[in-house]
């Protein structure tokens, strides 16, 4: 895995939401089960659109977990809930108080994810934002499951990120054949290989440092005490979703990803950026950061947040005493950060002035909420 380059400050207010789906035995709960073992200091609060028991072995050393909320050592949050009860627990997730620094919402296997976006996208608490949709595929299984659930195509070509599963089950032969037929279908998104739905949860949000939580007993902490228990009974970890895994793969994240850190003391021209975002290329799979556009508009900078198509800006007041940056960071799966950077370099404007309209294109992706629900049917959506 690449360093991770320094993230500008995050911006404490809002919190994302990742949709997780996938057809029933893709290995949604365990690349659910992975975020939460390697959360590192981050606060997971995860919803689960099901009814009934929920095998998160990961949680077991917390206790049994039914259909009401548990409270976990870290913080971590898990609900059973109905897509009825979806804004209920978001707003009760998105609260100060709980300290969530992102929500996973685990879609049933029969969900339609589609309508999963659409609520979030239409939820007014400005605390929440949308993280993008994350479609967990069996490649072992990947012919089979299309021919009995053709609408995996649709659900392909709407997802953000692409995770391509369980290639350890897969015949060497088979595997490129799988991945590029995925491609095909996802519509330029982000697509990656994993076993075991390892996939290195910096890919998908900000991991907080471990000491936040010093003076309490962390969740990592519990799990480093169960696999020290099991590794001296000599027993197995089962997985959800049917997989299992070996002790010997603990540790091991079979997907990096790219990222890039931008900073520049020269404003941006918006037009150029706009351009810039507008064509970004296949597997860019988040943008963040905050943008300076000198002269277009002096009394603000710009937080981004671009997740897959998904693009929103955020004006807010510069802070008095703060240096004027650009300060950004892209992370992808096989992206040309060296290409990205000579890009985001061709934005750079230090021109004193600037025209009425040279804000026009940002100003379209400073929306209202109810605004948004447009983009999952094919709107505004970049």
């Amino acid at each position: 895995m690449p360093d991770r380059p320094q993230d500008p400050a995050p911006d404490p207010s809002q919190i994302p939401v990742l949709v997780l789906a996938g057809f029933l035995g893709s290995g949604k709960t365990t690349l659910l089960n992975h975020l939460l073992h390697r959360s590192g200091g981050s606060r997971i609060g995860a919803i689960v659109n099901d009814f009934g028991a929920i095998e998160i072995d990961a949680m077991a050393v917390a206790g049994a977990l039914g259909d009401s909320t548990v409270s976990l050592g870290n913080g971590c949050l898990c609900c059973a809930v109905d897509v009825s009860e979806l804004d209920l627990y978001l707003e009760r997730l998105a609260r100060p108080s709980a300290r969530i620094d992102v929500i996973v919402i685990e879609a049933s296997g029969l969900a339609e994810p589609q309508e999963l976006v659409r609520m979030v996208l239409a939820s007014e608490n400005p605390r929440v934002v949308y993280g993008g949709l994350v479609e967990v595929v069996d490649a072992a299984e990947f012919g089979a499951t299309r021919e009995k659930h053709p609408e995996i195509d649709r659900h392909l070509a709407l997802a953000d990120l692409v995770v391509v599963n369980k290639l350890d089950r897969t015949a060497e032969v088979d595997r490129e054949r799988v991945l590029e037929l995925v491609r095909s279908l996802s519509d330029g998104a982000a697509v990656v290989p994993a076993t075991y739905g390892r996939i290195d949860p910096e890919f998908l949000f900000d991991c907080r440092p471990s000491e936040e939580r010093v003076g309490q007993l962390s969740f990592d902490d519990l799990f480093r005490l169960e696999e020290a228990d099991g590794e001296a009974d000599g027993s197995e970890e089962g997985q959800g979703d049917g997989e299992h895994e070996r002790g010997d793969h603990h540790g091991h994240l079979h997907t990096a990803y790219e990222a890039l850190a931008f900073t520049s003391d020269v404003p941006l021209e918006p037009r150029r950026l706009m351009e810039f975002l507008d064509s970004r290329p296949e597997g860019l799979y988040r943008i963040k950061g905050y943008v300076d556009f000198g002269s277009h508009d002096r009394r603000n900078r710009y937080s981004v947040h671009a997740v897959g198509r998904f693009l929103r800006f955020y004006p807010e007041p510069w802070t008095p005493g703060d240096p004027r940056l650009t300060q950004l960071v892209l992370i992808g799966s096989g992206i040309d950060t060296t290409a990205l950077g000579k890009e985001l370099e061709a934005c750079k404007d230090d021109a004193p002035h600037a025209d009425e309209h040279s804000m026009w294109g940002v100003l379209r992706y400073v929306q209202d909420p109810e605004q948004q629900v447009d983009e999952v049917d094919g709107g505004d959506g970049a």
